[in-house]
């Protein structure tokens, strides 16, 4: 045997070790499963092996120091499995390597300096290691990169100017990382990157002034104590750059919401706002809709590139997103859409589309009062069927942050609603201190990447409403005409007050007998 594929099934137990006995297998594949244990010592015989996919099969515990006698391996696919230990050096040994991705286990670093020796490597997708930081030494000769993912790696120091001469480069992901300095001067002369992210890192200074080639697409370099002006050629609708959380100079933009969005952010001073707001509400993904308790989900329709900021046109709140799905190309990028019946919740209409990001989600609630306010992030789970095909076995698993405390983590919306197509509402406390709310959603890289179809993962968000402690249910999205309303509420409420003191006191005066009348009110509904 040759060829043995048991991927995407509900395979249980641990991983046979008899599999070793089959050492003329080319290409072995157990992804997707919900196999447990470690992997056994006995794959290390499989000296032919060229093609090993063991990703989200569930598998545990430290790799195995005899998978280093797999002197022809070209592809390792291992993410989304509970891994433990270091990194191992041992990959190192694996020359042949060509594609080798681990991401979202419990590996820790450094990065091996042994990697250096992977020349071959057109696909190198590491992240969310703990442990040591890492540096980009290793980086050397990997010249036939074309995807470089090191996302959430704990990767320290600078970035090498040697990595701008790597020309086959398209995608690159340092984001979430450590590293400082300066982005270096080589990176204009990449010939044909489409996406650069390195948002959430500590690079200063100015960006090389034609870091937008002819053939970039995106550009995250958001959360950075970046200075300067933005570079030449970006705002001309081709390229999106997501540069929220930096000191870049953006008072040449077209986009002036784009322009007061980042003000405001980067002082609660800026914010153009009058009065401050008490609530928000969006319909992630959709348009304008109203709920059964009065609450308006403002539209959020607006297509997001990989590298995007948006701001809504009342100027109470805005999102950025940042991640590509970089392995299906023409599959939904930013909006997941159905026609399915959701079920759950009065609202089906407002659970039919949700935001989603292939890597990091961000809504921010602008100009709001200082306070204490209650969260309700509202989810369905739209993509992955529940059925009794194997288009039911995928998992969606990401992480909330809510002014940047976890609130949830490998958050499973079809496991917490009880199926797909069911709404979920989850519901938190948070504390606005500098009249800014930042809602975080992000993916680990933990979770299925490709049932029912390729890069079905990353975080999904159907709706959110944001409301301060001890507020009123509807939502205007007018805050003077809450006040004006409040007061005319509370004038009304005085006048009504008088007039029943006035009766009380005319019915004591003419003596009265005293009757007991009972009054029919309709119960409040519940915020």
């Amino acid at each position: 045997m040759e060829y043995l594929s048991l991927g995407i099934n509900n395979l249980s137990g641990t991983v046979p070790p008899q599999l070793g006995n089959l050492t003329k297998l080319i290409s072995l594949s157990f992804s997707s499963n919900n196999l447990h244990g470690p992997l056994p010592k006995e794959l290390g015989k499989l000296i032919n092996l060229q093609q090993l996919y063991i990703d989200s099969s569930g598998v545990t515990g430290p790799i195995p120091q005899e998978l280093r006698n797999l002197k022809l391996l070209q592809k390792l696919w291992a993410s989304d499995n509970l891994f433990t230990g270091m990194l191992p050096e041992l990959f190192g040994t694996l020359t042949e390597l060509m594609d080798l991705r681990f991401e979202g286990t419990l590996l820790e670093g450094p990065i091996p300096s042994s990697f250096s020796t992977l020349t071959k490597l057109n696909n190198l997708i590491l992240g969310d290691l703990t442990g040591e930081d890492s540096s980009l030494d290793f980086l050397q000769n990997q010249t036939s990169l074309s995807v470089l993912s090191l996302r959430n790696c704990r990767v320290s120091g600078q970035i090498p100017e040697q990595l701008g001469t790597f020309s086959e480069l398209i995608y690159l992901d340092l984001s979430f990382n450590k590293l400082s300095g300066q982005v270096p001067a080589s990176f204009q002369d990449f010939n044909q990157i489409q996406f650069l992210f390195l948002g959430n890192n500590k690079l200063s200074g100015e960006l090389p002034a034609n870091i937008v080639s002819s053939s970039l697409l995106a550009l995250d370099v958001s959360f950075n104590p970046l200075s300067g002006n933005l570079p030449l050629l970006f705002d001309n609708g081709r390229v999106s750059l997501n540069f929220v959380g930096t000191s870049l100079n953006a008072n040449n933009l077209e986009n002036g919401k784009t322009f007061d969005m980042l003000k405001c952010l980067n002082s609660s001073t800026n914010c153009p706002a009058k009065v401050r707001a008490s609530s928000f509400a969006v319909n992630c993904g959709g348009t304008d809709q109203i709920s059964a308790s009065g609450v308006n989900f403002e539209d959020d329709s607006e297509t997001l590139g990989a590298a995007s900021l948006y701001r809504s046109s009342n100027h109470q709140w805005g999102v950025s997103s940042s991640g590509y799905f970089i392995f299906n190309p023409h599959g939904p990028h930013d909006i997941a859409e159905t026609d399915s019946q959701i079920t759950g919740a009065l609202e089906s209409e407002l659970y039919k589309t949700a935001r989603i990001s292939a890597n990091s989600l961000r809504y921010y609630g602008l100009g709001l009062r200082n306070g204490k306010y209650n969260v309700e992030l509202h989810f369905a789970e739209i993509k992955i069927e529940d059925s009794q095909s194997w288009k039911a076995l995928g998992r969606r698993l990401f992480d909330v942050y809510i002014q940047g405390k976890r609130v949830l983590q490998d958050f499973n919306i079809q496991k917490e609603a009880g199926g797909s197509n069911r709404a979920s509402i989850k519901t938190f406390e948070a504390n606005v201190t500098n009249t800014v709310i930042d809602i975080h959603f992000l993916w680990a890289g933990r979770g299925t990447c490709c049932i029912p179809a390729q890069s079905t993962y990353g975080p999904l968000v159907s709706a959110i409403h944001v409301m301060e402690d001890g507020g009123s249910v509807g939502s205007s999205s007018n805050s003077d005409k809450k006040r004006t309303a409040r007061i005319l509420g509370i004038a009304l409420g005085c006048a009504g007050a008088l007039i029943i003191i006035s009766s009380v006191f005319y019915l004591w005066w003419t003596k009265n007998s005293p009757e007991h009348v009972q009054v029919h009110t309709d119960s409040p509904r519940k915020g």
